[in-house]
This record gives structure tokens, sequence and C-alpha cells, in this order.
């Protein structure tokens, strides 16, 4: 296992004392919610893209648009409706004159998707076309428009949102471009406490202005030095003991995998596992990842990469009851090797 030089540790200190302020500036708005606004980060730093769940009224856009403050980034919100076109994501060509030769000629006008940080709110209410533009977008990170490359602003990243009730005339996501996104963040209610002080505060007239923590420049750095974390043989083989655990069908399947799920997670699980695990290490001011990185960030890995079958929607088996057990069982491998 390398280990980090001199710079890169002095780097992760940074860090740990920008993540300390970055809390304190977006607690100036957003009550509570440290562990959405911790998996945000990492989804950042990883290069990554998330797909955040909660119902309606929980801040998600707030959230969002306080962190890009925070981070010194242009912020865009796209509402997706059954009636989005892919232009009105990407952008378009469209004719002008040009004001000294008097010629008529293209020019390409950007969409809201040449942002730092782009909100893609209710994705599953646009038709799969749409849906693709992003997607690809996302993936390639530029946009081809009359054959012409535009690239995306650097550092780019998508949040996605989807709304779990009011599924009627939702175009849900396949499991293939659910598989892109690094993270399926959860937004639960806040505490009894929490929703006293939210109440409190959006219902005064107080302006809070937010402080740049990091830069575009600062972000990118860290997202080289992410990939730098030293990973030990053993946390690797932990990650991938816990994926090669959830396929069904195969000899190293765990009983319940076979019991519970369609589908398992793939080899991209395994990858992401390990790189969110150094995102964890770093928010933590940790200069090595260790078992412990790889267990927090199962779930929101994991969760939309398993697919429940019958037997087990029916039997009310969810998705995070089996996370834990791969993980245990997983634990429990590694400690018999």
């Amino acid at each position: 296992m390398s280990t980090m030089d001199k710079v890169d540790l002095e780097r992760v200190e940074k860090l740990r004392a920008a993540h300390a302020r970055l809390k304190q500036e977006i607690g100036k708005i957003i009550i509570g919610q440290h562990q959405v606004l911790d998996q945000l980060l990492m989804a950042i730093f990883c290069r990554s893209h998330a797909l955040l769940m909660g119902v309606p009224g929980l801040a998600k856009t707030l959230m969002v648009s306080t962190l890009a403050q925070a981070l010194d980034l242009t912020f865009k919100r796209i509402q997706f409706t059954p009636d989005l076109m892919p232009s009105d994501i990407t952008g378009s060509e469209v004719i002008q004159d040009d004001p000294v030769t008097r010629e008529r000629m293209f020019k390409f006008m950007p969409g809201p998707i040449f942002a730092h940080i782009v909100l893609a709110d209710e994705i599953n209410r646009t038709p799969p076309k749409t849906q693709a533009a992003l997607l690809e977008a996302m993936q390639e990170r530029k946009v081809s428009i009359g054959g012409v490359d535009h690239p995306m602003k650097n550092p780019f990243f998508v949040l996605a949102t989807q709304n779990p009730i009011e599924q009627e005339g939702t175009y849900p996501l396949p499991e293939a471009q659910l598989d892109r996104f690094l993270f399926l963040i959860k937004v639960d209610y806040p505490s009894d406490e929490e929703e006293e002080q939210i109440m409190r505060m959006q219902t005064s007239d107080v302006t809070v202005k937010i402080e740049p923590v990091l830069t575009g420049e600062d972000i990118l750095e860290l997202q080289h030095l992410v990939r730098r974390v030293p990973v030990s043989d053993k946390v690797y083989a932990f990650a991938r003991r816990i994926t090669r655990l959830s396929r069904p069908g195969t000899p190293e399947a765990a009983d319940f995998a076979n019991q519970w799920l369609t589908w398992g997670a793939g080899p991209r699980a395994s990858m992401n596992l390990i790189l969110a695990a150094k995102a964890h290490a770093l928010l933590r001011g940790s200069n090595h990842v260790s078992g412990d990185d790889v267990v927090a960030v199962a779930p929101p890995i994991l969760r939309h990469r398993l697919i429940l079958n019958f037997a087990a929607q029916s039997e009310g088996i969810t998705v995070e009851q089996i996370i834990r057990d791969l993980v245990k069982q997983a634990a429990r491998t590694m400690a018999a090797a």
C-alpha cells in the first residue's frame, strides 16, 4: 500500500478544516441533514453524480443551491416535465445575422446543462429521450450539436431528484441508467428539534449571506487527491466481497441474495465502493481508507443497484436490510480468512 507525501497530507488537513467551515456556512440556511451534505460532497470529490430521493418540502433544491454558493460554483435548476425536449437541456443552434458582413450564421446558445452544479428536478417525469440527453451529457461531459462538441464546465456535477410518491405518469429510469449515478441519497424528515429550528428560521425576516469556502480550482485538486488516497489489499478484498455476495445465481452469492434478489451489484459498484470510501476517509481527515469507510458508503452505493424479487417485496424485505446483511457476511468472511 503506497502512502501520501507531505504535500498531500497538508491537503488532507486543509480539507478537514474546509469541511468544518462548509458545515458551518451551509448550516446558516440548512438545518441538519449532515449525512446528506457529506454524501453530496463525496460525489463531487469523486467527480461523479448523485440521485436524491425524498418527499417534497425537504429543502433539496435549497440545499444544493446553498452548497453551490459555499463552493463558489454556478448553479442551474431544470424542472423536468413531460413536454421537456432534449434541446431545452443541452441548448440549440439559432440563426443570427453577422453585424459586420450581414451574413447569416448558426450560433450555439447553451442550455442550463452548462453550469458547474445542475439540479435535475424530478427526472422521472420526463420521457426517455430527454432523460437520455441528460445522461449522455453526464457520462461524456460534453454536448454535440451540429457535429460540434461543446464541453461541460469543470467541475461538473448533476444532482437528479425523484419523488417517491405520485408515480402515475412517470418514466422510471432503467437500471442501466441508474447505475450511472454514484449515490442514491435518501433525504429523511428532520428531527423534532430540527423542525422547530427550521420553522423559526424560515418565518423570520433575516437575510443570510453564504461565504465561499472552496473554489472550483480547489475542487479539481481534491478530485485528484481522492484518487491518491492509499487502500490496503484487505480493504479492496472487503469491498469486492460485498458486491460478489450480492449476485444471485453465482457460486459466491449469499443464500439470502439467491432468495431475495433478482439482480446484484456489478463491477461499477465495486469500483465506486473504493472511490467513495477514499472520499469518506478524506472528509474525516484520514490519510488512508479503512473498512469502516467502505461500510459507511455501502448504503448509498448499493441501494439503487440491488433489485429485489417478487418474494422479497411480498415479504416486506427492504434493500437496506439486504445491504446490512451483505456487509455483515462480508465482514465475517474476511475475519475467517
